[in-house]
């Protein structure tokens, strides 16, 4: 079994705002992608069972989908969701440059007040159906995922400081 890849951020907003950027689609759709992308289409179905779907353009001009499916959402405190790939109408896709990466990742989100601060915490790990190849790029994909992830939440902090 892979080990979690876990990134911590701590960020100049209280709270409530840190939560409503990352569960209303308006906001979603100005920090949600890694730097020098743009989420062209966004819809979010806030709910267990509901998904939110999304379309990022890539630097060089190409479409790329992307869904949670909600599992859990404790308000203002935790989200847990599995990320895939997509095409438009939600359906199940392969990461489209590297067809090995799991098909669903299992990633849970905790939001923590730390006076007018909030720590946010992304844990991401294979979903259970992963293969063993799938593990194994995950666990390669590393490197990827904390610049991934790095550049998302410089994003995020932006959105949420106004800067």
């Amino acid at each position: 079994m892979s080990e979690d890849f876990v990134t911590t951020r701590v960020f100049d907003a209280p709270r409530e705002r840190v939560w409503q950027a990352w569960t209303e689609a308006e906001r979603l759709k100005h920090w949600f992608s890694p730097r020098g992308f743009k989420v062209t289409r966004c819809t979010l179905d806030l709910r267990p069972g509901g998904i939110f779907l999304y379309c990022l353009r890539t630097p060089d001009g190409k479409d790329m989908w992307g869904k949670w499916t909600i599992r859990e959402i404790v308000e203002h405190e935790k989200l847990v969701f599995i990320v895939s790939f997509s095409d438009e109408k939600a359906g199940l896709s392969v990461h489209p440059m590297n067809p090995t990466w799991p098909r669903e990742i299992h990633s849970t989100v905790v939001f923590e007040a730390m006076g007018a601060k909030t720590k946010v915490t992304v844990r991401w790990r294979p979903a259970e159906t992963s293969t063993e190849i799938e593990r194994k790029t995950f666990d390669d994909g590393r490197e990827s995922m904390k610049q991934g992830w790095g550049g998302t939440l410089d994003q995020l902090a932006e959105h949420v400081t106004g800067a």
